[in-house]
């Protein structure tokens, strides 16, 4: 059977890229989004066959279990789980929150699921693949080229939720490594999806995204399909040596 591939924060942006180009390379994908309906919508978009839309709150505990066990009830084991879902909260004028300013509740939820929803979407899939072991299983996490820089328009709670990811996945490719399992992460650079313009104030003087563009040594703005790419790289069998690494898709935005 066509491997399964369980992708969070898929109903659009870089997460309906991933979808789309998994399904190019003949996976099965579980399409999975705060709400049904774009999940679905992009479920039904995708080319070849055994596609699925879900909808999943990866910062509630009760949700992901609910959604592992739906899924592979429904469509068998999940071989792959992609954590890509993700928030960015700005100040109502778009502007970066600071510390005088930021409340308790955007910091918590900014955490809940940045970094919460990593953990128990990753715990779901690995009490399951320890009860029932596969070949070639597969997780990838979402960083931010944001956490490496300590970032200039994120906020402080999501620059640290995206650097907990940086060590989170570290951890997880020590403790699943007996499994078989191989866990990387992601870091995107300045992407041209919705969380860029989420980032970008009202206040900002028009062209502003062409000047951002040529402080990247490539001259453009990554695309979502870009960090497809690169986790569709990192699930394939031509990555099974790679564990425990991070992945920088930035077009040398930042060289380490």
């Amino acid at each position: 059977m066509t491997k399964l591939a369980l992708v969070t924060g898929a109903g659009r942006g870089i997460g309906a890229a991933i979808a789309h180009k998994l399904a190019i390379d003949g996976w099965r994908v579980a399409v999975c989004d705060l709400t049904k309906e774009p999940a679905a919508s992009v479920a039904a978009s995708l080319p070849g066959e055994g596609h699925s839309g879900w909808a999943v709150d990866v910062s509630d505990e009760s949700s992901v279990e609910a959604l592992f066990d739906a899924i592979e009830a429904a469509h068998g084991p999940v071989t792959a789980l992609v954590c890509n879902a993700g928030i960015l909260l700005m100040a109502a004028d778009g502007e970066r929150p600071t510390i005088f300013d930021m409340t308790l509740d955007d910091w918590e939820r900014t955490h809940a699921v940045n970094t919460r929803g990593v953990f128990l979407s990753i715990r779901a899939y690995a009490r399951r693949r320890r009860e029932r072991p596969l070949e070639g299983g597969r997780i990838t996490t979402t960083s931010s080229v944001a956490a490496e820089l300590g970032g200039y328009r994120g906020s402080a709670s999501y620059i640290s939720s995206k650097s907990a990811i940086l060590g989170f996945t570290k951890a997880m490719a020590r403790e699943l490594a007996p499994l078989g399992i191989t866990v990387n992460c992601v870091a995107p650079g300045i992407i041209d999806a919705p969380m860029l313009a989420a980032a970008t104030p009202r206040s900002a003087a028009p062209g502003s995204l062409d000047m951002l563009a040529q402080a990247v040594p490539l001259s453009r703005l990554g695309q979502p399909d870009d960090i497809a790419g690169a986790v569709a790289f990192l699930l394939s069998a031509q990555a099974s040596y790679i564990t425990g690494a991070t992945l920088d898709v930035n077009g040398g935005y930042r060289m380490a």
